[in-house]
């Protein structure tokens, strides 16, 4: 450890806007004797950290011919318990998440080489239950991507549907991988739509789960009032399957007041909608960039819901609009003051990977290579911190309230909400030379309709509702807050009604 001189204790005073003489520097440093000799008896204590309950070795890049799509960043065959509900199953766990003694480089050049000294509780709750960790897929740099370009490796994950065309991001190497077949089950993290993104473009089933209900501890954050983790699967029951699994509190993360454990998803799987109401929400479609034949494959599939028995009513929610503008200054003023925190930040009470605090620490001296969609993300929030000082942070966080309580009005007359998951369908890679304007279009052009529920907690599913030009397209369902067990039956019930692949 190094301690301050007098002289450092200056400059510190100067960027705080403190003016300190030589005398009131020495002064100073001697008062804070008895507070540095605090930080030598912690640094001399072992670090508190969860037990790694399962052996492994560090597995593999990627091997040749085994990596087509450029979804994995790393291989492993990591072995849980020799039963549970996950027996006999592979599951993929996106680069952000730790997996001790596995590399985790976060699409990130100043992440690479790192390697975590613990498993995230959703990881130890995979093992725990029979599962095995297949490898580390790949995302975008520190997960700021809604394209599948970011990733400083240089290859961009590719559509498993169309060659050369993005899975979405930021959770893209998952959507990838489950896409292609390579596992039936995958771990993504969703900020703005980092789930349902690659799994709508991807056409796989996706859930943002209602915020907190699955315990964040030990993935790497972006902002600590958005992000979510969830499963990105083949189909609709082997995503109930791995929530069951992963969800419900473990003690470690503040974030998961009120979120049930032990309930068993998959029992909503009975196919029935009958007399559910649906509600369609008005202003899920037509946005400026939407697709007519995203919004008209939607509307036919909704219509599905009618043949199955339910009451589908058109709904209108004018908040919906503003949604993507107040999750702007949260998502923005956060990601840069958690940057500035070297991505865990203070305040908050649970599980810090003190390792991966170490590695991020220092950050600003090889933010050039940060990618441009992080870039422009950092400079503004810097900028509106630095100008406003969290002013539009704290009254978008305010306003949030006042957008959810319209979701949840409607929902006190429907049970679920629908709507087109993007208001696009998979769009070409950037080339390598692309301009920055591009990079951050391709980045960022798809969350009209996914970032609010992000900042409202609400849960929302994705499932692939149709084909067009030879890409999927995704309907999202939106429920109330623990209410996943809803979002399955309905979603359940319409996979089970259709090959979507038809539509």
């Amino acid at each position: 450890m190094r301690f301050p001189s007098a002289d450092q204790i200056i400059q510190v005073g100067k960027r705080l806007g403190m003016s300190l003489s030589q005398h009131e520097a020495e002064d100073y440093l001697e008062a804070m004797a008895p507070l540095i000799d605090s930080y030598k008896t912690v640094n001399a204590m072992a670090d508190e950290k969860p037990e790694i309950r399962y052996p492994r070795t560090p597995g593999n890049p990627p091997r040749a011919g085994e990596n087509i799509h450029n979804a994995w960043y790393w291989r492993t065959a990591i072995e849980g318990a020799p039963g549970g509900k996950l027996a006999g199953k592979a599951v993929a766990i996106k680069d952000n998440i730790c997996v001790a003694g596995v590399p985790m480089m976060n699409g990130a050049s100043i992440l690479e080489g790192y390697v975590p000294d613990i498993d995230a509780t959703l990881v130890s709750r995979i093992l725990d239950a029979g599962g095995e960790i297949a490898g580390k897929t790949a995302c975008e740099y520190l997960c700021f991507s809604g394209g599948s370009h970011t990733n400083a490796t240089g290859r961009a994950v590719q559509n498993p549907w169309k060659p050369g065309y993005t899975t979405g991001g930021s959770s893209s190497g998952s959507g990838a991988a489950v896409a292609a077949g390579d596992v039936a089950m995958a771990i993504g993290c969703d900020q703005a739509g980092s789930i349902r993104i690659p799994a709508s473009f991807c056409g796989i089933v996706g859930l943002k789960p209602t915020f907190g209900l699955v315990p964040y501890s030990g993935v790497m954050p972006i902002e600590m009032t958005i992000d979510h983790a969830g499963p990105m699967t083949d189909n609709v029951s082997n995503n109930a399957l791995l929530l069951e699994v992963i969800a419900g509190p473990d003690g470690l993360d503040p974030r998961q007041m009120g979120a049930p454990a032990g309930v068993e998803y998959s029992k909503a799987l009975d196919g029935e909608v009958s007399g559910l109401t649906i509600g369609v929400l008005k202003e899920g479609y037509g946005h400026p960039n939407s697709e007519a034949d995203v919004d008209e494959k939607v509307r036919q599939a909704v219509n599905r819901f009618k043949k199955l028995g339910a009451t589908v009513r058109e709904i209108s929610i004018p908040e919906h609009l503003v949604g993507i503008a107040v999750w702007t200054p949260i998502g923005v003023e956060g990601t840069a003051d958690l940057m500035n925190g070297n991505g865990f930040g203070t305040n908050w009470k649970g599980l810090f990977a003190t390792s991966l605090i170490n590695r991020v620490a220092g950050w600003q001296a090889r933010s050039d290579e940060l990618s441009d969609s992080l870039k422009y993300v950092v400079l503004l929030g810097q900028y509106m911190l630095d100008q406003y000082g969290g002013h539009f942070y704290g009254k978008s966080q305010n306003i949030v309230r006042r957008i959810a309580d319209a979701y949840d009005r409607a929902l006190d007359e429907c049970d679920v909400i629908v709507m087109p998951t993007l208001p696009i369908k998979a769009t070409p890679i950037p080339p390598p030379d692309a301009p920055l304007k591009l990079n951050i279009q391709r980045a960022h052009e798809m969350f009209a309709n996914t970032a609010v529920f992000d900042v409202t907690g609400h849960p929302a599913i994705t499932i692939p509702c149709g084909l067009s030009e030879g890409l999927p397209v995704g309907l999202m369902i939106v429920g109330k807050h623990f209410d996943e067990a809803m979002l399955y039956k309905t979603a359940h019930a319409f996979e089970q009604s259709v090959d979507w692949k038809t539509l």
